[in-house]
C-alpha cells in the first residue's frame, strides 16, 4: 500500500513539475511576445512608484495583458528596483520585456514634456512642447521671450513637476556674450559665470539640464564639445591651407558660419576665402565690420554705413589683410568642415542673390552683374536693409 501511495505521490509530483513548466513556459512567451498597443502612448512613472502600480497603469492603458505576468517578469530579470520615475514612450506592439527595459534603463524621460530656451541670433526664447505619442511628433503649448513680462501659466506649471525635462539649445552662428547673457537670464539654471568664454570657443548644440544645473559648468561642457570638433575638423582638413593653426581654422569657420544660412552654400563660401587669401586679397566680409561695432554684444539692428566699412577696427576685414585677430562667433560643425575642405573653386566673390543664398563669381565683371540683378530685387524690397557685397 504504501508503495503505492509512493507511486501515486511521484506521478502527481512529476505532472506538477510539468505543469509549473509549462506555466512558465507560457509566461515566458507572452513576456516576450508582442504586445497589444495599437498606438504609442505616454507612461507616467511618479516619483516613488512602484512596478505593482505602474503595471496596474499599463493594463488599464491596453499596454500589456496580464500586470503579474510583468511584475514576475521584471522581479526574474532582477529590474524590481530599477524603476526609473519619469515619463516614457511605449511603442505600438512593445513586449513586456521591452516596456520593462524602457522604464527601467535610466537616463532622460523620453516623452511628456520639455521646456526648451533657445538662444538665438536674435533673440532668447523659451519653448513649450509636449510630445504626441500617436506621431512622436512635438505639440507646441507656449512660446514666449524669455524676458517677457508676463510668464504663460502652463510654464510655472511644467516647471514645477518632476518628470518635466529642459534643454538648452544654441544657435549655430551666437556670439559667447549672447550665450552666457542667456544662460544668466534662464531662471532654471544656477551659479554665477565669471566671465565670458572666449570668442567661438563654445559648440551650437543642444543640451540636456536640471534644475539647479551650474552655469558656469554648462560653459565648460560646450567649450569642451568645440574643443572636440575643431580638433576633428583640424584632423581632417585639406593639405594646403592658407590657415596654419586650429585657431586660424575657427576663426575663418566663423566667418563662414555667419555669411550664410545656406548649408549648401557652406563650402563654397569656404572657397571664396580661402581663394582670396591665397593671392593676397582682404576678405571683405561685413560680419567681420559688425563685430568690430559690436564686439559680439548684441545684435547691430540696422544696415552698414560706408563709414563704417572705410573705419580700421582689428576685425574690419575691409581694411586688414588677411583673417581677423579672433572668430567673430561661434561655428558649427558644419561651418567648421567647410573650413578645413571647402570646395575647390576659382570663385573670389559673391553676393546675395534673393533666394537668401549667393550668387557666385570667378571676375570682377561677372561680380559686377550679380550686384546689379541684387539691386533690382533689393529695389522691390524697400523695408529691407541693403545688403553689401563680397
Amino acid at each position: 500500500m504504501w508503495r503505492h501511495i509512493a507511486s501515486n505521490a511521484l506521478t502527481f509530483m512529476l505532472l506538477a513539475m510539468f505543469l509549473l513548466g509549462g506555466v512558465i513556459l507560457w509566461g515566458k512567451a507572452q513576456y516576450v511576445r508582442t504586445g497589444p498597443l495599437a498606438e504609442a502612448i505616454c507612461v507616467e512613472v511618479p516619483r516613488g512608484s512602484s512596478f505593482d502600480r505602474v503595471s496596474k497603469n499599463l493594463v488599464e492603458q491596453g499596454a500589456v495583458s496580464s500586470g503579474p505576468i510583468l511584475r514576475i517578469g521584471a522581479d526574474y530579470s532582477a529590474k524590481t528596483d530599477d524603476l526609473k520615475f519619469g515619463s516614457y514612450l511605449v511603442e505600438p506592439g512593445a513586449s513586456m520585456e521591452e516596456i520593462v527595459d524602457v522604464l527601467t534603463r535610466g537616463g532622460a524621460s523620453t516623452c511628456g514634456t520639455e521646456v526648451v530656451y533657445r538662444i538665438g541670433v536674435n533673440r532668447v526664447s523659451v519653448q513649450v512642447r509636449e510630445l504626441d505619442p500617436a506621431t512622436s511628433k512635438f505639440v507646441e503649448r507656449a512660446e514666449f521671450d524669455q524676458t517677457a513680462e508676463e510668464i504663460p501659466e502652463v510654464y510655472t506649471e511644467v516647471k514645477a513637476k518632476p518628470d518635466t525635462r529642459f534643454r538648452v539649445a544654441v544657435a549655430e552662428g551666437v556670439t559667447s556674450w549672447q550665450v552666457t547673457e542667456g544662460l544668466r537670464s534662464m531662471d532654471v539654471l544656477e551659479g554665477e559665470v565669471p566671465e565670458v568664454p572666449a570668442e567661438g570657443s563654445l559648440a551650437p548644440d543642444s543640451y540636456e539640464v536640471r534644475p539647479g544645473d551650474d552655469r558656469a559648468a554648462l560653459l565648460a561642457q560646450m567649450e569642451a564639445a568645440q574643443e572636440v570638433l575643431v580638433a576633428a575638423a583640424w584632423e581632417g582638413r585639406d593639405e594646403g591651407l592658407p590657415v596654419t593653426t586650429p585657431e586660424e581654422l575657427l576663426i575663418l569657420a566663423s566667418i563662414i558660419e555667419k555669411e550664410t544660412g545656406v548649408p549648401e552654400e557652406r563650402r563654397q563660401v569656404a572657397s571664396v576665402f580661402v581663394n582670396r587669401l591665397n593671392q593676397g586679397m582682404r576678405l571683405q566680409t561685413d560680419p567681420t565690420v559688425i563685430y568690430g561695432i559690436t564686439k559680439g554684444e548684441g545684435v547691430l539692428g540696422r544696415g552698414l554705413r560706408q563709414s563704417e566699412l572705410r573705419k580700421a577696427t582689428p576685425w574690419n576685414t575691409y581694411v586688414i589683410q588677411g583673417l581677423p585677430p579672433t572668430p567673430i562667433a561661434n561655428p558649427g560643425r558644419a561651418s567648421l568642415e567647410a573650413a578645413a575642405r571647402p570646395d575647390n573653386t576659382d570663385f573670389v566673390f559673391f553676393v546675395a542673390d534673393g533666394s537668401g543664398g549667393h550668387a557666385f563669381a570667378t571676375t570682377l565683371e561677372e561680380h559686377n552683374r550679380n550686384v546689379a540683378e541684387w539691386r533690382k530685387i533689393e529695389a522691390q524690397q524697400p523695408a529691407q536693409q541693403p545688403a553689401q557685397d563680397n
